[in-house]
């Protein structure tokens, strides 16, 4: 534990001095997306695939233009003051032509963690064109049925899957897969009864392997978020640290191996934004690096380049894109 937390400040520290003061240069690359909340960037190509999910679809950003790829989900409602429709949520690729898709669109105990084989494929296809999906359905009264599969991460052999169905067990879920083959989605870690707060939501995978999650806490309840680090592989819990965060919705390492941290920051979404999160002695404390509006997805690319999906306005979600230095 010890050791662990050393290799924690070092690296968190390490590039406390790469933010501008004034902020990163930044520029929106596509507006007016309806509630998006999900980013992937393809193999191979460096695409930029985003849910686009109160319009129930994800869409490929080409030259600062959208292009369908996968349309027709249902439509689900999430929040409580304000509402918002989702569909499709968290993306991930396992290989160049592997989409793995998290749904929000469905009831709790019908949600699909739905697999695309993009390959060859004469897009836009539906949303029931999928090579395989699964569900974590309820069993008996005791075990809630999952939904709002938010975010996506994957180790070498396994995919982690952020859960908001069983407030309970606050899951994540788990689907091993090989070459392109993605096994049945199961619960895997009660991150609610580990910390004693609700609703794991950002989720990545830290330089050494650890299962990193983003506790969101309650929504309604300002600076509940939790960073939790796990041994991805035994669950054990290596650290759990407050951040004062309000409700983190997506976590990511840069290429620099900086962990940031996006907040949602439903009671109050003017304190929203992009933080990095710097260890403080045993804990952890946060350096605003840019305000957004209600932000909910992110991706590094390749050289550098954070890319942010906001939902903004009604009807006037944003992709961002803050230019290499993180």
């Amino acid at each position: 534990m010890k050791i662990f937390k050393f290799v924690f400040l070092f690296v968190a520290m390490a590039a406390s001095s790469l933010c501008a003061q004034d902020g990163p240069a930044m520029n929106v690359i596509v507006g007016d997306l309806d509630n998006p909340c999900g980013i992937a960037i393809q193999p191979e190509t460096g695409a930029i695939f985003v849910s686009d999910s109160g319009a129930s679809r994800i869409v490929k950003i080409v030259d600062g233009k959208v292009e369908p790829v996968i349309t027709d989900f249902p439509v689900d409602i999430y929040g409580k003051g304000p509402k918002y429709n989702i569909g499709p949520l968290g993306l991930l690729f396992i290989d160049q032509n592997t989409l793995v898709v998290g749904g929000g669109d469905l009831i709790d105990g019908e949600e699909k963690l739905r697999v695309y084989d993009l390959k060859d494929a004469k897009l836009p296809i539906k949303a029931d064109q999928m090579k395989t999906s699964s569900v974590l359905a309820a069993a008996g009264e005791e075990v809630k049925g999952e939904g709002n599969f938010y975010a996506l991460a994957k180790t070498a052999d396994a995919i982690y899957i952020t859960c908001n169905g069983d407030d309970n067990k606050g899951w994540v879920a788990k689907a091993g897969f090989k070459g392109s083959d993605v096994a049945s989605i199961e619960r895997y870690l009660a991150t609610k009864e580990a910390t004693q707060i609700d609703a794991p939501v950002g989720v990545t995978i830290s330089p050494r392997g650890e299962l990193v999650i983003g506790q969101m806490g309650e929504i309604t309840v300002p600076n509940d978020s939790l960073l939790t680090f796990y041994d991805a592989n035994s669950k054990e819990m290596l650290l759990n640290l407050k951040t004062n965060l309000h409700d983190i919705t997506a976590l990511a390492y840069s290429n620099r191996g900086q962990l940031y941290a996006l907040d949602f920051a439903w009671s109050d979404t003017k304190q929203g934004g992009l933080f990095q999160l710097l260890a403080d002695g045993d804990g952890v404390k946060t350096k605003k690096i840019v305000a957004l509006d209600k932000p909910t997805a992110m991706a590094f690319d390749a050289d550098g380049s954070l890319y942010v999906t906001v939902i903004g306005e009604e009807k006037k979600g944003q992709l961002i894109k803050i230019q290499p230095g993180l």
